[in-house]
């Protein structure tokens, strides 16, 4: 006897169906409504209605019992004797699925009982199974949804430029889950803590910076501090009653994190190398004005030398005059004093020609670092190198 197969009867006629389904199945029979009322239970698999000896009134039972909590599906079958057979088409209306009349052989009764308990019986499994269906379905929604969600914030985290614009963009990420969080950026650009209204809460602050290091979450009620290297969150209100959608907004929110933090490290290494940039051109500019400085003292240094040569042949010549010598060797000396000039002007035209390329490598490089963005194009570059190895 399988107790979840309950058959309930009402009937006045003692031991109905017992012999034929009595041992397959639990048969609890009730002589008067009343009785019927108070014992029937959800567990019913099949509800017998023994209107053999009642008043044709009695079929408004089979409404009162559809419109019962639990029994909008349950089967029922009507016994009548075939002269009340004018009583059909109401108990049809009333929700009866089966209507037997007693002048039936005695074995097609059982047979057309458990024709509706396996009907019922199957009825349910696929009940149940389109719920399951259900289910996975809006399962199925939720989760496309939620990847909609980090999908759009990996598109959009790539336009960030800095760590305000990227706080804020994962906290609209993490609302759009319906969830109010606070975060915290760290970078060697500085920290940044922030929540919705933009500004920061200074105790939420701490604990993340204390919880940074303690594992990916810390859970303690219905807050939740999720850390991934250099990003928390530190989420307010998670769905703690409900365990599937608590397990799935971890999941969905750590990708948030790590998309985050990606971003967060390419800001690092833009500003790093802005920084370099900059470093670059101010030793560049100091480098410039170094060598505008050496060039000019090369140019006073080479005139100060054709000053000194032309100065000591004036003084020799004035010396020779009083030396009494004679006109050879005048003439030799002379011959070394001319010597002295050519060799000297041919050195210093040599210095005028290096000092103009140094000039030309000056010029090139104040049209270049004019710029406050040191970039430089494809052709500059190359035009850059070939003036360095010229020079």
């Amino acid at each position: 006897m399988d107790g979840e197969n309950i058959i309930t009867i009402l009937s006045e006629r003692p031991r109905l169906l017992v012999d034929s389904l009595g041992e397959r199945y639990t048969l609890n029979q009730f002589p008067i409504e009343a009785q019927f009322f108070s014992h029937v239970s959800a567990e019913t698999k099949l509800i017998v209605l023994d209107f053999t000896h009642a008043d044709p009134q009695a079929l408004g039972l089979i409404e009162r019992i559809r419109n019962k909590e639990g029994f909008e599906n349950t089967p029922i079958i009507v016994l009548q004797e075939s002269s009340l057979q004018h009583t059909s088409v109401q108990a049809f209306e009333m929700g009866c699925d089966d209507i037997i009349d007693m002048v039936i052989h005695e074995n097609e009764l059982p047979m057309r009982c458990e024709k509706l308990i396996f009907n019922k019986i199957a009825n349910d499994q696929l009940q149940a199974q389109v719920k399951q269906a259900t289910e996975l379905a809006f399962i199925a929604m939720s989760d496309t949804s939620d990847l909609g969600i980090n999908i759009q914030f990996l598109l959009e985290v790539h336009q960030c430029n800095n760590l305000d614009e990227l706080g804020m963009r994962l906290l609209q990420a993490v609302n759009a889950y319906g969830l109010k969080s606070s975060v915290q950026l760290r970078s060697g650009m500085g920290v940044k803590n922030m929540e919705a209204s933009g500004m920061e809460r200074e105790l939420e602050s701490k604990l993340m910076w204390e919880l940074q290091h303690d594992g990916r979450y810390i859970d303690f009620g219905k807050r939740s501090v999720m850390n991934y290297e250099q990003v928390s969150v530190l989420v307010k209100d998670m769905p703690v009653d409900d365990e599937k959608k608590y397990g799935a907004l971890k999941d969905n929110l750590f990708s948030l994190l790590q998309g985050a933090d990606a971003r967060l490290k390419a800001l690092e290494n833009v500003q790093q190398v802005q920084d370099q940039q900059q470093m670059m051109r101010g030793l560049s500019l100091k480098m410039q004005s170094m060598m505008e400085e050496i060039d000019e003292g090369y140019q006073q240094v080479m005139k100060n030398i054709a000053d000194v040569v032309e100065n000591m042949s004036d003084g020799i010549n004035e010396v020779i005059v009083n030396l009494a010598l004679h006109e050879e060797q005048e003439r030799a000396l002379e011959k070394v004093m001319e010597y002295g000039l050519k060799t000297t002007n041919e050195v210093f035209s040599k210095g005028l020609r290096l000092d103009e390329n140094f000039q030309n490598v000056i010029k090139e490089l104040g049209v270049f670092l004019s710029n406050d963005k040191v970039k430089f194009t494809a052709e500059q570059r190359k035009k850059l190198l070939s003036i360095i190895n010229e020079s």
